[in-house]
């Protein structure tokens, strides 16, 4: 069972890719507690968002976006914060993590493969900083993931971008910190998404997966939602700069 947190009820919650995979089960878990959360995505939520109202009687607000167009981007950050009022939690979680070998690279894959990783990120913090401040402080929370601690090949620029959001994240952290904004990063392991069972899992790979883990339990999304709402809440009101590992242990055993 969830904790309730009474601080994000009416709560203005700002989610990038938040219709689907690990974004849907953080859009549930917030609106489960009562808060505004608006979501963006390249997809059409209006059917996931009709769900929450039915099973929650808390409708989410999507917006379609896709995250590198940066204009867009703020422009669906300034109508969250009209409908909802000023974002004091952002969740910047949507990514890709398509496959590549360093020799497919050219520069068009590069900037696409920067532009929703990182990119996107850089300035959703830039542009919620100024209202988050004026607001009193807020909280962002900057998924990333274990490939970087873990140096797995398959997808460099994926495993690039994610160490430059821990690094991004601890500077932001920094830069924010005299407004009472915190940033902090989560690095979840393998979850299984839709997504990731569509794609990429296979009975063998996630055995030899699991067997790397201290928990052999397979990471779900919900698996994800406790330690999102932990450093959205006010029991984390004194950490910042840091990066939370969920991945049932694998960093840990190498």
């Amino acid at each position: 069972m969830t904790a309730q947190f009474s601080e994000f009820k009416d709560a203005s919650i700002y989610i990038t890719g938040g219709g689907n995979g690990i974004g849907a089960a953080l859009t549930e878990g917030f609106v489960k507690q009562g808060a505004r959360v608006a979501i963006v995505g390249r997809s059409d939520a209006t059917e996931f968002c009709n769900e929450m109202k039915q099973k929650h009687g808390n409708r989410p607000h999507f917006m379609q976006c896709d995250i590198t167009d940066i204009e867009r981007l703020k422009a669906t950050m300034n109508e969250a914060a009209e409908r909802h009022g000023p974002i004091t939690t952002l969740i910047n979680n949507a990514a890709n993590d398509k496959r590549h070998a360093t020799s497919e690279i050219d520069e068009d894959f590069y900037n696409w493969m920067m532009d929703i990783n990182f990119k996107a990120y850089v300035f959703a913090c830039q542009h919620v900083a100024p209202m988050m401040a004026a607001a009193g402080g807020g909280s962002i929370i900057n998924f990333t993931s274990i490939s970087y601690m873990m140096g797995n090949a398959g997808y460099p620029l994926y495993t690039a971008a994610n160490s430059a959001i821990n690094g991004l994240t601890r500077s932001l952290a920094r830069e924010f910190g005299p407004d009472k904004i915190r940033v902090n990063a989560l690095a979840p392991g393998w979850v299984l998404t839709q997504k990731q069972k569509d794609m990429w899992v296979t009975e063998d790979g996630l055995a030899a997966h699991l067997e790397r883990q201290c928990l052999d339990d397979p990471l779900a999304p919900e698996d994800i939602v406790g330690g999102t709402l932990f450093l959205a809440s006010d029991l984390s009101r004194a950490m910042t700069g840091q990066s939370l590992v969920i991945d049932g242990g694998v960093v840990v055993t190498g």
